[in-house]
């Protein structure tokens, strides 16, 4: 792989499994300098030792549960005080919450899935805008699904929270089309993850696309070279339209 993103700093949420580790291992083996953010630190080092074992620099592991905000002002500040800029964050993380009628949703349930689909977001560009305007090309990608956009019956809680984020990063991208910074909406489509499994308990995951299908056209959202902004690209629609199968899979996560 070519080294593209040699020495950009970039920020990966969610990133010890699914497309969050697919996209930070693929990042590592670019050149990336790779800020690795998950609750977990045994599967954070798996990922470090993954991304050295493919010829990437050792991965800062910040083992951090977005839900508390006050420690995503302390990753802004950290960053800072190391790099004094941020090139790139993929703002991955996000949890399905509950499939139910709305009326039935435990608020517990309500708030703790707007708080990391929708508020941590809010919280990581409020820490992070100000870095990646240091950058000589900051880019962002979150993550969506399209229950944000289809009131699907018992999807209230993630169209919800989705929804949501969708109006605030259109309104972010806004904000700083007049700046070096560029932001997108990404939204996989139908992917072989714990999120799906838990949605579809059923399904057959060999027919769904892998996590590292999805890193390269993400990762063509964080290159310099990129100038789009405030816009939703559709992964599966464009696997479909680019001629791949469903099932179209690497097998370098194996």
């Amino acid at each position: 792989m070519s080294r593209e993103f040699e020495d950009r700093v970039v920020v990966v949420t969610g990133a010890t499994r699914g497309i969050g580790r697919a996209v930070a291992l693929k990042l590592g083996e670019a050149g990336a300098h790779v800020v690795a953010i998950g609750r977990t630190v045994g599967a954070l080092e798996e990922l470090d030792d993954a991304i050295r074992g493919a010829g990437g620099e050792a991965a800062t592991l910040v083992p951090l549960d977005l839900t508390d905000f006050d420690a995503i002002d302390r990753l802004g500040a950290g960053l800072f005080e190391r790099w004094g800029r941020l090139d790139a964050l993929v703002a991955n993380a996000g949890i399905l919450g509950q499939l139910s009628p709305i009326g039935h949703l435990p608020p517990k349930v309500w708030t703790d899935t707007i708080g990391l689909n929708l508020t941590a977001n809010y919280r990581l560009i409020r820490s992070l805008d100000p870095l990646l305007r240091q950058s000589v090309a900051g880019r962002a990608v979150f993550m969506t699904a399209e229950q944000a956009r289809t009131s699907e019956p018992f999807w209230g809680l993630l169209a919800a929270s989705k929804a949501g984020l969708e109006a605030l990063v259109r309104t972010y991208a806004n904000e700083i089309a007049h700046t070096s910074v560029r932001v997108n909406l990404v939204d996989p489509g139908p992917t072989r993850s714990h999120f799906r499994g838990k949605a579809y308990p059923g399904e057959d995951k060999d027919t769904l696309a892998h996590p590292s299908a999805h890193a390269a056209p993400i990762m063509a959202l964080l290159t310099p070279q990129c100038l789009e902004n405030g816009s939703l690209i559709e992964l599966s629609r464009k696997m479909a339209d680019d001629g791949l199968p469903p099932d179209a899979r690497s097998t370098s996560l194996a």
